[in-house]
């Protein structure tokens, strides 16, 4: 493996056609010096968190190629979830891991973006440490109305017309935020006794934007598939607010609407120290395995 290894960790607007699935996973594995580590789709999302790790070249030809095949694949006009989106390629993070800055990764990012634009011909919006506008540091902002809303706003609107080509958006592609960050969790909640209504004053409660957790991005969505309500979190500073701090944060907040938490997940992968000291039964953890932990991927990878 490369001395300088950088993570991707696409989202792509799929996560129900396991066909599908298994050509965009493809597009990844099939670039020399790429590894892909993990593919975790959501059906009630219907959105599929990818993520694999590579020499700077790769990851972005990588990148390229999955940018193509979701624009193939995908078509936004008939996807429904309740997950937000703007793209069949929603979203394209890339983390520094060794050998590399943040700064390096947004270098890569900017490169990635600019070659999706002219081989793919999607727009690109720059997102968190790649951002060109403190206003689109924030990926929500970015994806506020989704894609039926932002292809007629970003003709009408200079402010949220992409930073890269358009401003028409790809008639069913939509467009692509890339960015460059540091690690994060996407950790969910699963709620029992509580409706959408619930889940969404406890994402209210405690996301960093209505003055809650530090570093937390939070939405209530209700799951079709399991009847069920759930907190779907992004921890961005897990260091500020740990997975156990966000978890009991929701668990009283349920706690005090009358619900209570029935179990969590988390989708992707996960750093090694976010779980220190940590026990799955603390948190209700469901389907968790060491596998889902970044750092022994690699030693894994590092051993084959």
């Amino acid at each position: 493996m490369s001395e300088v290894l950088v993570e991707c960790v696409p989202n792509v607007s799929e996560g129900r056609n396991l066909t599908v699935i298994e050509r965009l996973a493809e597009a990844v594995r099939a670039v020399d010096g790429v590894w892909l580590l993990d593919v975790d789709p959501d059906p009630d999302h219907n959105r599929t968190v990818l993520t694999y790790v590579g020499h700077p070249q790769a990851v972005i030809e990588a990148a390229v190629r999955l940018a193509a095949e979701a624009a193939r694949l995908i078509d936004l006009n008939r996807h429904e979830g309740v997950h937000p989106r703007i793209g069949a390629l929603d979203v394209l993070p890339f983390v520094p891991l060794e050998g590399i800055t943040l700064d390096g990764c947004v270098e890569i990012a900017v490169a990635a973006g600019q070659a999706i634009w002219q081989r793919c011909a999607i727009p690109i919006y720059f997102y968190g440490a790649a951002a060109r506008r403190p206003d689109r540091v924030s990926l929500p902002a970015i994806r506020r109305g989704q894609f039926e809303k932002l292809r007629v706003e970003a003709l009408s609107c200079a402010e949220r017309a992409p930073d890269l080509g358009g401003p028409a958006l790809h008639p069913t592609a939509g467009a692509t935020a890339v960015g460059a960050r540091h690690p994060l969790i996407a950790f969910n909640v699963q709620l029992a006794n509580a409706d959408l209504a619930t889940a969404q004053a406890i994402a209210r409660a405690i996301r960093a934007s209505s003055g809650g957790l530090p570093g937390v991005q939070a939405m209530g969505v209700w799951l079709a598939s399991r009847a069920q309500a759930q907190v779907s979190t992004n921890i961005t500073d897990f260091q500020r607010s740990p997975l156990p701090v966000v978890y009991h944060a929701i668990e009283r907040e349920a706690e005090a609407r009358g619900a209570s938490v029935a179990s969590s997940e988390i989708v992707g992968l996960v750093p090694e120290k976010a779980l220190n000291g940590v026990r799955e039964s603390d948190l209700k953890l469901q389907n968790f395995s060491p596998d889902k932990i970044l750092e022994r991927r690699l030693r894994t990878l590092r051993t084959q």
